[in-house]
This record gives C-alpha cells, structure tokens and sequence, in this order.
C-alpha cells in the first residue's frame, strides 16, 4: 500500500486531481468531506464545537452553520486554532480507519487541504502538491466558486504560502494548464505512484 497526501492552495484544482486519480484506481480519503462527517448533527464533535464556539454557529435545522463559522475562525487565528484542535484529532482517527480498510496493494490518496499548514507531511509515503500560480486561484475563486475579491484573497492568505507548499512536495502537478494537459500529467503521476507501490523501500 502506497499512503499520498494531496494538497494545494484553494482554488489550485486539488479536487479536479483528486477526481482524476479517482480515475485511474486510487482510493480516496477526502479529509474535507470527513471533517464534515464528524461534525454532523447527533455527533461529539459538533457537541464540542458548540461548546467552545456559541450555539450561534447552528442552523435553524440544528447542523453547523459553516459560512458562520468560517467567518469568526478565518479572522482569528486563536479560534481557528481552538476549531482545529477539535476537528483534526477526529479527522485523522477517521482517515486511518479508512486506509487500514484499504487492500493492500492499494495507493491511497488522502486529500488534506490544511496538509502543509499542520505539518502533517511526515505521515505520508508520497506528498503530491496541485500547483497554480495565485493569479489563477484568484480568477478561480471569483470566476467559478462567485466569492468577492476581499473573502478570496483572505482566504488564500490563512493558508501557508505557494513556496511552503512546494517545499514538502515529491511531485508536483501544475494546474496553469488546460483540463486536457491536466490529464496528461495526473496519468503521467499515476504511473509513478503505481511504480512506488510495488517498490520496496520506496520512501
């Protein structure tokens, strides 16, 4: 089994790559879509983020509002920290779940967008970084996900920066590119990481 972890700058195209190694045979394990799971109603975790942060980050049906709560912990570096210190434990416990329940020739990608940020690099075998350049995420996040230039510029600034990112990256995918190059080049790493899989001593 081969452990990835993927990352990248909001508005890189990190779900794009991960859509397209999907594609070819990965596994995936989407910490964004778990850290939305350990925080669903009924569950400890959002009992404990209502406990440091106010009922008021509820919707009126009794889940978390995340737009409000987005807004109080990305212009906080302290609450950001508090939410972190609740979610990440559980998102990991979760993932290795997940990945002790993949086959054993599996190359399983652990889509981690706070990967760089939280230092977690070490616990991968492979750390593969989506790369585009900040004026592509800008116009991306504007463009397509409709945020204001003000929210997206906040929100690529409370991420680490593109060179820390590049730092821990063994491979690197450039997503300047158009969809089909992008194609091209996540086969190009599904063939390398394929390779790695099946390599002792690959790290």
């Amino acid at each position: 089994m081969l452990s990835v972890g993927l990352t990248g700058g909001i508005g890189a195209g990190k779900s794009e790559v991960s859509r397209l190694l999907v594609e070819c045979g990965a596994v995936l394990i989407d910490a964004d879509r778990i850290a939305r799971e350990v925080v669903a109603p009924g569950t400890p975790g959002l009992q404990a983020v209502v406990d440091a942060f106010g009922r008021d980050v509820l919707a009126e049906d009794g889940s978390l509002d995340r737009p409000r709560l987005g807004a109080i912990v990305f212009a906080d570096p302290e609450k950001l920290a508090v939410l972190n210190a609740i979610v990440h434990p559980l998102v990991g416990a979760r993932s290795r779940a997940l990945q002790e329940a993949a086959a054993g020739d599996a190359v399983v990608v652990h889509d981690v967008p706070l990967l760089t940020e939280n230092g977690l690099a070490p616990l991968y075998d492979v750390v593969v970084v989506v790369d585009a350049s900040p004026e592509t995420q800008l116009d991306r996040l504007i463009r397509l996900r409709g945020m204001t230039e003000e929210d997206a510029r906040a929100r690529m600034a409370a991420q680490a920066t593109r060179e820390k990112r590049l730092e821990i990256a063994d491979i690197v995918i450039g997503n300047d590119v158009p969809l089909e190059r992008l194609e091209e080049r996540v086969r190009e790493v599904w063939t390398d990481l394929t390779r790695r899989a099946h390599t002792p001593g690959r790290k």
